[in-house]
């Protein structure tokens, strides 16, 4: 017979085991020494591919744990199995580089396990101090791995901008919080539904304003972005991986949440923040790429850009636009994974290197590794039948159908500005004359390569499966 206690615990046990498994290998690194890092990471690989295991295998239903403070829904299960796909991918890109810059050390992969640890309670949180302390859990791992690299003064200067920036954004966040608590009398997201149900003070407004001043950071939304560029470009290109894609994950599942769950009374009021930052980030990212010449940046700018899409199915409010939320970041992580086992393939001469003319004449070179990244990027501009084109279709009818007509033609020109500097990059690989080769690509980051790059040409063929995940964890939280 089950204990009812055990009983009570389970929709909590994968992120028990993450969190047990994670302090194992950090007492295994600490007795073991370096020699044991490059085993350790493995481990920890390993780890979050059995916390997924324990995620699939969790019983159906909507579970709500520690007085209201953790859930488990749908929505939940959805974007924490999204979370720990991106990690484990970053995780996985991560191997070569950090043998071959002799980087290995194995804190990085606990790290990893902590911050990811804090996004699965940050999916889950259900209050605002739940919220803040899953927040706080994944950021602050955020800020070692960034200045992880302790000989490059850009790695370390990248971590101390993100750290400064970071706290920046926690104060006002909690600021935020704490005016809600106050005008509203509760934490819990069903308190705070019930008490605007007749509308918000202005009191109230200014709290809900300093709360997406938080999310907006954290998921790198314009005006708040001004870290995303040179962190991006000054942390280990590995970790640049891992920051463009779980994080951004659980910084969208806490913007939905708590938007839709705790202010549905208020829509209104929060629709128009979201509608004004969607459009920005478009804008922004779209016209702030086409200059860059390092490709780290570039993307940083890109990922800029689909944050602001990835929020028009937010501003439609509705499970259509939650769904069409889910199915963006889906594809937006897989190709995003994809496009860094490219970036991490650009080594010559025994470094790496990051500009975008270093790739100059690849598809001579490297025809593979050119075919892939070309149908990498060919999905981020959302061109069809390609992947990326189906996340934009997604969120652009949501907001059709919730009549924000300008917000999705804006999207629209977006779009097509954003092509540009994605097709630049193809034709320096296809058109321009062969630079020097690059090194041998390293197996893991084929596999990498290849399961996205696969993943995003044939989506267009079978994507029941995925649209149907997304579609009931989107009225979940209806």
């Amino acid at each position: 017979m089950t204990n009812p206690a055990i009983q009570d615990l389970l929709p909590i046990l994968p992120e028990i085991v993450l969190a047990l498994g994670a302090m194992l290998m950090l007492m295994v690194g600490a007795f073991s020494g370096e020699r044991s890092s490059a085993t350790v990471n493995g481990w920890c690989i390993a780890l979050i591919a059995i916390t997924a295991g324990f995620l699939l295998s969790l019983p159906a239903g909507r579970f709500v744990l520690f007085g209201g403070s953790f859930v488990v829904d749908d929505f939940a299960r959805f974007l924490k199995f999204l979370t720990l796909a991106g990690s484990g991918g970053a995780l996985l890109l991560s191997m070569n580089y950090l043998t071959q810059e002799r980087q290995q050390k194995f804190e990085y992969g606990v790290l990893i396990l902590l911050a990811t640890l804090g996004m699965m309670l940050l999916i889950s949180a259900n209050d605002l101090i739940a919220l803040y302390l899953g927040l706080e859990l994944m950021s602050l791992p955020l800020y070692v791995v960034a200045a992880s690299n302790r000989d490059s003064v850009k790695s370390t200067e990248a971590g101390l901008k993100y750290f400064v920036l970071g706290a920046l954004s926690s104060g006002m966040l909690l600021y935020g919080a704490s005016l809600i608590y106050g005008f509203t009398g509760t934490v819990e997201f069903a308190g705070i539904a019930k008490a605007t149900q007749g509308g918000a003070s202005i009191g109230l407004v200014f709290g809900l304003v300093f709360l997406f001043v938080g999310f907006c950071f954290k998921v790198s939304a314009v005006p708040f972005h001004m870290w995303t560029p040179d962190v991006y470009e000054g942390a280990p290109t590995p970790v640049t991986a891992f920051f463009a894609a779980a994080p951004k994950v659980a910084g969208i599942a806490m913007f939905v949440r708590a938007s839709i769950v705790a202010f549905p009374g208020i829509a209104d009021q929060w629709q128009q923040i979201v509608v004004f930052v969607s459009i920005a980030s478009m804008v922004l990212g779209a016209f702030a790429a086409i200059g860059q010449k390092n490709i780290k940046r570039l993307l940083a700018y890109s990922s800029i850009g689909h944050m602001g899409f990835a929020l028009v199915g937010l501003a439609a409010g509705t499970a259509d636009g939650v769904q069409g939320v889910l199915v963006y970041m889906t594809i937006y992580v897989v190709m995003t994974l994809g496009t860094f086992a490219c970036v991490l393939s650009m080594r010559r001469d025994g470094g790496m290197v990051e500009n975008i003319s270093d790739l100059s004449g690849l598809a001579r070179t490297h025809p593979t590794m050119a075919f892939f990244l070309a149908m990498l990027l060919f999905s981020l501009a959302g061109i069809p039948p390609l992947a990326g084109f189906f996340a934009k279709f997604y969120v652009f009818l949501a907001a059709i159908e919730a009549g924000l007509y300008v917000l999705a033609v804006i999207g629209v020109l977006a779009s097509v500005v954003g092509a540009y500097y994605y097709l630049t990059i193809v034709k320096i690989m296809y058109f321009d004359a062969a630079a020097k080769p690059f090194q041998s690509m390293p197996p893991l980051l084929r596999v990498v390569l290849g399961v996205t790059g696969l993943a995003n040409l044939l989506f267009f063929a079978y994507p029941g499966p995925l649209l149907g995940a997304a579609t009931a964890a989107a009225k979940s939280l209806f």
